[in-house]
């Protein structure tokens, strides 16, 4: 009886805070934001309080690097970067319609047999309507579900703030939530904290430098094949990467639709962009995968994929975010039950029956 007791304790918390989190979840991107950068920097924060400095001024100096360092990327990439998706944004019907001409006429009689035949160009063309058509459904409800992004100077003056007096406070805010644990079930809390922490920090940190790498890397090769938006595709292709398996290839659709739509007939260039994607992919499945992230989450990619389209359905721009962390904890979480599963009655009176 204790033991349900507890179990439907847990439950119940567990539905409250999903509800909360999904009732505030227009304004919970600056907070999301300002906890993971200070969820990064407290480690910064811990060493140089080592070092002998005042925890408050590390603090600030911190969150004041990272602002400045947005500030001065602000200045140089957001002019550039706004008239490439101005431009982008307004050039996607023409794209499309480029897109599904070609795909209804193409050319070629040994491309019209590749495609499938007479009935391949109808076919293709209604597989590109649709596919459009999921992706701006998407893209809607990922924006209608992240608001607080529409108000960006919003999050950039909260973000900071919320920042700062995480990482002052971190210690004493996770002592008063260990305080909160049962003594008796301390040491199997602070495992699973532990088995979750490295998972988050592992991803947070390793994706990170991946974003970047692959980011400057799709934005300089794409520029230098004269691809158009080459800059904004291949840096929006980076920062999406974040999302592992999703960013790539919405760079490369996205990529190819405006190659198709600026080099037809010219296939070598189209096939330079692909090449530029499947060398990138390779590279940060085999190289940088490995090296920055390793297997440090631990989950399947089937369930990252549905882990990220079911809390960016959710709750929008802010469930992106923390798709992932969630996805690991609830891994390590269901690892554990799954282990307590084989150890109980239930599992062995199976077994020995």
């Amino acid at each position: 009886m204790i033991h349900q007791r507890h179990l439907m304790f847990w439950i119940a918390t567990l539905v409250v805070f999903a509800f909360l989190l999904w009732l505030l979840s227009d304004i919970l991107l600056p907070f999301v934001a300002g906890l993971a950068l200070a969820y990064l920097q407290t480690p910064l924060a811990d060493r140089l309080e080592r070092l002998g400095m005042n925890r408050t001024l590390a603090a600030l100096l911190i969150v004041g690097f990272v602002v400045l360092t947005f500030v001065l990327l602000a200045l140089l990439l957001v002019p550039i970067l706004a008239q490439q998706a101005a431009a982008l944004i307004g050039g996607i019907p023409s794209y499309v319609a480029r897109l599904q001409a070609l795909l209804s006429d193409p050319g070629p009689p040994w491309l019209r047999q590749l495609l499938n035949g007479g009935d391949a160009g109808k076919t293709m063309s209604q597989v590109v309507a649709q596919g459009t058509g999921y992706v701006t459904t998407l893209m809607q409800s990922v924006w209608a579900g992240g608001k607080a992004l529409a108000s960006f100077i919003s999050v950039l003056v909260i973000m900071p703030v919320v920042t700062f007096y995480l990482i002052c406070d971190w210690h004493e805010m996770v002592a008063i939530l260990d305080g909160w644990v049962p003594p008796q079930n301390r040491a199997t809390v602070h495992r699973l904290v532990g088995e979750i922490d490295a998972a988050i920090s592992g991803f947070l940190r390793g994706q990170s430098g991946v974003c970047l790498i692959v980011g400057i890397y799709y934005a300089v090769a794409l520029s230098l094949v004269g691809l158009n938006f080459g800059l904004l595709i291949g840096l929006t292709a980076g920062v999406l990467t974040f999302l592992p398996y999703i960013g790539s290839m919405t760079g490369l659709l996205i990529a190819v639709s405006v190659a198709v739509g600026q080099f037809w007939p010219n296939w070598i260039s189209i096939a330079i962009v692909i090449g530029i994607f499947l060398v990138g992919q390779f590279v940060e499945g085999n190289v940088l995968g490995p090296k920055l992230v390793g297997d440090r989450v631990g989950l399947h990619p089937v369930w990252l994929i549905f882990a990220m389209f079911a809390f960016g359905y959710l709750l929008g721009f802010v469930g992106l975010l923390i798709a992932v962390p969630l996805a690991a904890a609830i891994g390590v979480l269901f690892r554990f039950g799954l282990s307590r599963y084989y150890a109980s009655p239930f599992y062995q009176d199976e077994e020995s029956g």
